[in-house]
């Protein structure tokens, strides 16, 4: 049984954790347990229970009325919703679910909501509005808690397995003009966010080498000398401090002085870093890598 904080509930559901306060006393909509030292946690059921309310809130319905459905009648409501192709609705239950799967440890679930999701939007469409969300909501409760739990290696493996296959279906690009090098530093094992980044280019036709997890530093140096990339992208999770992240930065920018560095990951970590080289770039989610990726194609086009 998963043990679940207040703060936990608000970054998987999206509500604030004063609006789930106020639905407990006003409707009893959940219950929370307490642990010897009283203090408040909640169980996998009222996590469930909880997406289930955003779902159908998503929708329109009112908390009012949500409120007085059995558990029946809210699995009912939903099927029901689900069956309209209301996009911004119908990704949000989708996004939801895959997190109901996670926690229960749901493999077959998993696999029926993303192949619902490509059936329904395609490979891409499911991978930058249904995996990527998926992904900000779950990695936000993972990097704060800094040991991954064991739902974290259930939910990526299937991931991974699945951006693999999407990139292997995408032929490389022959030509060296706007390379990307993509890695992770040594000790940075969290690869999910680097491996969309890699599909989206690849899906984009902007040529990559990927290099993927714990790549030493001497390693790198020798690599970013031979290839001289025009861009380099890089993710940091949970290995290094924010002056290490810094003098890890003012590293690659030496080496690297003509490209062009991106960089992403746990984002309250890379806010505490202090001196960012002139050539380097935080992207705080996948829009703005899409904005670079659009600007590169418009370049392109005009040469």
């Amino acid at each position: 049984m998963g043990a679940y904080q207040i703060n936990d509930l608000e970054n998987l559901t999206g509500i604030k954790a004063h609006t789930i306060r106020i639905w407990e006393k006003r409707y009893g909509l959940i219950t929370p347990a307490r642990t010897a030292t009283n203090r408040r946690f909640y169980d996998d059921a009222q996590v469930r229970k909880l997406l289930n309310v955003t779902t159908l809130l998503a929708y329109g319905h009112k908390i009012s009325t949500i409120a007085s459905y059995s558990e029946e009648e809210l699995f009912s409501h939903i099927n029901k919703e689900n069956q309209v192709d209301n996009n911004d609705s119908l990704r949000t239950s989708y996004v939801n679910d895959l997190i109901k799967t996670m926690i229960s440890f749901d493999e077959a679930g998993f696999e029926k909501i993303f192949s619902a999701s490509v059936l329904r939007y395609g490979l891409h469409e499911t991978m930058l509005k249904i995996i990527y969300p998926f992904l900000r909501k779950t990695g936000v409760l993972w990097s704060v808690n800094k040991a991954a739990p064991v739902e974290e290696h259930f939910a990526t493996a299937i991931i991974k397995k699945k951006l693999m296959a999407a990139i292997d279906g995408l032929l490389p690009v022959q030509n060296s003009e706007n390379r990307f090098v993509l890695f992770l530093p040594h000790n940075e094992w969290h690869e999910i966010g680097l491996l969309v980044a890699h599909y989206l280019l690849r899906y984009n036709n902007i040529p990559t080498i990927y290099l993927g997890q714990n790549v030493p530093d001497a390693d790198i140096e020798k690599i970013l000398e031979k290839l001289n990339p025009r861009y380099i992208m890089l993710f940091f999770v949970t290995s290094k401090t924010a002056d290490g992240i810094g003098n890890y930065l003012k590293f690659i920018s030496e080496k690297c002085k003509n490209a062009s560095i991106l960089v992403s990951g746990y984002m309250d970590l890379l806010n505490e870093v202090k001196q960012i080289p002139q050539n380097v770039e935080i992207l705080p989610d996948v829009k703005h890598l899409e904005r670079i990726i659009a600007q590169i194609k418009v370049a392109s086009a005009m040469s």
